[in-house]
């Protein structure tokens, strides 16, 4: 099946913003371990990683492969931007496995390998992107009955996951923080790809969104939701494996996406039984993947072992993989 030249637009930002990404998490990573030396971790609720220049390299990288990956959603599906998350899993795990010593082995570069097929399945078969003529166009999608009842579902669901859940099981379970980021993420995706849309008309088609109140709302939806999904998303990254939290984050985070975004815009209303079969094997194929990358419980350390009185970092060993 061609590909639209939108399509292609979008998928090559979304590539290049999973190598951006995917290196963003291992320097952050090295930056958490530098800035424990000197105060409370993250996963303790410290900052001080803030005052680590590491750290911000880390973010400057993650800022722009954000970027990069919002600009993909303005052009093409979600269905085919998200998949291609995967991507910043590999390079998130081959650097973790040359710079963080976290060893990756034979069943993990094949779910490397793996990765890369199923993404490359779900490009060649991803719809294309529905018309859109206005921001308001898309407000008119964000209202709907349905995409209403996820958004509260959702909203609900973070606020106790947040205030009655993490206090008490944060640092023991990592799904909890994945779950935060990876259900606000959903909602924050289909906002980024309201204001990407409405940036588009108005840069290339000379015509002003901004004119309208729904664009500031997404823009302010977008800012908000990214600030939350940076503090546990730093929670998770300081207590757990780096290796770990990238694969099971990008699952989540990519079946609640897609999820929102059938709901919202209905993306595969066009295509054919055959098509849909396809892209839902390649996604498949990507999972598979993630899991062989995942497929041998790392060790993972109570945050007892993880610091002492002073809130030093303990013994930092490596965490093997498969």
């Amino acid at each position: 099946m061609g590909m639209s030249s939108d399509n292609a637009r979008g998928l090559a930002l979304a590539v290049s913003s999973s190598f951006f990404i995917g290196s963003s998490f291992v320097i952050k990573k090295v930056g958490h371990r530098k800035a424990a030396h000197s105060g409370m971790r993250a996963g303790s609720g410290g900052f001080s990683y803030l005052h680590e220049p590491l750290w911000w390299v880390g973010m400057i990288t993650m800022i722009g492969g954000e970027i990069a990956n919002f600009a993909a959603y303005a052009f093409a599906p979600a269905i085919l931007v998200t998949p291609m998350g995967a991507l910043s899993i590999i390079v998130s795990a081959v650097l973790a496995h040359c710079v963080l010593n976290e060893k990756l082995k034979k069943p993990g570069w094949i779910g490397c390998i793996l990765c890369i097929v199923g993404s490359a399945i779900i490009a060649l078969h991803a719809p294309k992107e529905r018309e859109i003529e206005s921001v308001k166009q898309i407000w008119h999608y964000a209202t709907q009955p349905g995409f209403l009842v996820y958004c509260c579902i959702v909203l609900i669901i973070v606020l106790v996951l947040i205030f009655r859940v993490a206090p008490r099981y944060g640092q023991k379970q990592m799904l909890v923080y994945i779950a935060i980021c990876s259900l606000m993420g959903s909602l924050t995706v289909m906002s980024a790809k309201a204001f990407g849309i409405a940036l588009k008309l108005s840069v290339l088609s000379k015509k002003n969104q901004f004119i309208y109140f729904q664009t500031w709302f997404f823009i302010f939806v977008v800012i908000g939701f990214v600030v939350i999904q940076l503090i546990y998303l730093n929670k998770a990254l300081d207590t757990f494996n780096t290796a770990i939290v990238s694969p099971v984050y990008y699952v989540l985070f990519t079946i609640f996406t897609i999820l929102a975004s059938m709901i919202m815009l209905k993306e595969w209303h066009v295509e054919s039984g055959t098509q849909i079969s396809t892209e839902i094997l390649g996604f498949v194929v990507i999972i598979l993947g993630t899991f062989l990358l995942n497929s041998k419980e790392s060790d993972k350390s109570t945050p007892s072992e993880l610091t002492n009185l002073n809130g030093s970092e303990a013994s930092d060993s490596p965490t093997q993989l498969p």
